[in-house]
């Protein structure tokens, strides 16, 4: 029994407490409640210095320079600072007329509460998008009557909000995946970069002891002491030279001739394709055009022309032709042999000393040399043309542990610029790069690589259009319907991915891509919009 007695008791409280709350104009939400609480008077919101009647709240004439006055009506809905004048602005030079409330409130009972402009309220259209209850069309005017559809709408709307959620549910979980994907990457960097620095230490150590060893093979080749070959003196390289230059003649001699020769058959077959057509032709044919080939041909043949080569010339072309080892005119072999040189008397004087000594008085004299050399006492050992092996190989292997190097460094220094580039928050598009996403979008097909670029393929063959190179992450700020099925922008600032100096258009500018992300559960275009 007490426990009823409490019950009446606490619903009498909650009765009173609403009685005791005045009820709001009509367009007047709940946040802008409490400025229309006053029975006595009115104070306009932003101009607290002018005071109204209550019975000057929404009668279809703005009073207050801000329109708080008019919640429910669309008197005040053009009001801007080129508004003219009203009396009651006279009372206050400095008067705010910019409009004070967000528009016409409506309930929305069964949905959710809305805002409507105030240019919308009373203007002949249901606004359902906005106020399903219809109450911006209180005054029905034109006779329209805006039925309450804010229970079917609602449900309509909490059932794709929930699919929405789901969908953004799904989105953040792929996200976080996508995050640890691109952390696992950015790590795979660092510790390539740490092995990569440690190997480039490594690799300096070596190309500096390689350097080391090709100076010492570089000093011993100085020194060494070389048997003449007989083709380093002057003379030798002067027969060497006439002996290629000879040969280089002979050949083009024999490609020249074997081209006059071709020539020479060609030009017979023509003469006899033209002999033919003129024994052949129908001169009763009136064709102007043969008739000047014919008698073009005719004063051809007529004329004097030398005879292109003959035997005797043909012979001693031949007999120039064959190579100076079947003609005998020149033994090079008599001028290619030179004269023993002072190495050559040397080393036939080692060839009569004891193995042991031998080697001992080469190294000695080896020694003197360098000394002598790296001195300016005597010159170092011409080139011959051919260098030790053992200097190749010192030089070779110098070359290979020095282009390593130069790789390692340049791997490094793309690394170290991979981590310093923006792949937006936690490093997310770092997993993505790479992979590419496209959308038919009638007579083309643009397809997204991301963080690389942005391409546009014409559906009737033909080359690709490119539309940009990927520069930077950035951010825009949109105003974008929100579709059922949660595909679309919204409203506010959201991540945006900049492509730049595509081709060049041909009137214009080169294209570029901007390309404005939203979160959802697969990557996907969802629209294309070109500007002209």
């Amino acid at each position: 029994m007490k426990s009823l007695s409490y019950g009446l008791a606490l619903t009498r409280l909650v009765q009173i407490v609403l009685a005791a709350e005045p009820s709001r104009p009509r367009g007047v939400g709940p946040d802008h409640a409490k400025f229309y609480k006053s029975t006595d008077l009115f104070t306009c919101i932003s101009n607290p210095s002018i005071t109204l009647a209550p019975s000057q709240i929404n009668d279809d004439y703005c009073d207050c320079p801000d329109g708080s006055d008019e919640p429910g009506t669309s008197a005040c809905s053009y009001l801007s600072d080129l508004s003219p004048s009203y009396a009651s602005d006279l009372a206050s030079d400095n008067a705010s007329r910019s409009i004070a409330l967000p528009g016409f409130y409506c309930k929305n009972k069964g949905h959710q509460p809305s805002y409507v402009p105030f240019l919308s309220v009373n203007d002949g259209v249901c606004d359902y998008d906005l106020c399903c209850d219809g109450s911006d069309e209180w005054a029905h005017l034109g006779g329209i009557k805006c039925e309450d559809r804010c229970k079917e709408i609602g449900k309509e709307w909490r059932k794709n909000d929930e699919l929405r959620k789901k969908s953004l549910g799904a989105a953040s979980k792929k996200r976080k995946e996508l995050v640890a994907e691109a952390g696992r990457l950015r790590k795979q960097v660092e510790d390539r970069i740490q092995s990569l620095e440690a190997e480039i230490q490594g690799s300096a150590l070596k190309v500096k002891s390689l350097e080391t060893a090709l100076a010492d093979a570089e000093r011993q080749e100085r020194g060494k002491v070389v048997r003449s070959t007989g083709k380093g003196s002057k003379l030798g390289s002067l027969i060497q030279t006439a002996k290629d230059r000879i040969e280089e003649l002979r050949e083009s001699l024999m490609e020249i001739r074997e081209q006059r020769d071709t020539g020479k058959s060609r030009l017979a077959e023509l003469e006899g394709i033209l002999s033919t057509f003129q024994a052949e032709y129908n001169p009763n044919f009136n064709d102007e055009g043969v008739k000047r080939a014919v008698r073009s041909w005719e004063e051809y043949a007529a004329r004097d022309r030398p005879a292109i080569g003959n035997d005797a010339q043909d012979r001693d072309l031949d007999e120039i032709a064959k190579p100076d080892s079947e003609t005998g005119i020149i033994n090079w072999s008599d001028w290619e042999e030179g004269e023993e040189s002072d190495v050559d008397v040397l080393y036939k004087i080692e060839e009569y000393l004891p193995v042991a000594v031998r080697g001992w008085v080469d190294q000695r004299l080896r020694d003197l040399r360098i000394l002598l050399v790296e001195n300016g006492v005597i010159a170092a050992t011409p080139a011959s043309g051919e260098e030790s092996k053992t200097l190749t190989d010192a030089r070779d292997a110098l070359k290979a542990a020095q282009d390593s190097e130069s790789n390692l460094r340049n791997e490094l220094t793309g690394h170290k610029d991979d981590l310093a580039k923006d792949y937006g928050s936690n490093d997310v598009f770092r997993a993505l790069k790479g992979r590419c996403i496209s959308k038919d979008s009638g007579e083309y097909n643009y397809e997204l690589c991301w963080l690389e670029k942005t391409t546009q393929k014409s559906k009737k063959g033909g080359s690709h259009t490119g539309m940009g190179n990927f520069v930077r992450v950035d951010s825009v700020t949109v105003d974008d319907d929100l579709p059922p099925d949660g595909k679309g922008l919204g409203s506010g600032v959201r991540v945006a991915l900049r492509y730049e100096n595509g081709q060049h258009c041909w009137n214009g500018p080169n294209r570029s891509t901007l390309v404005v992300l939203a979160c959802a559960e697969q990557d996907e275009v969802w629209k294309i919009t070109e500007e002209e």
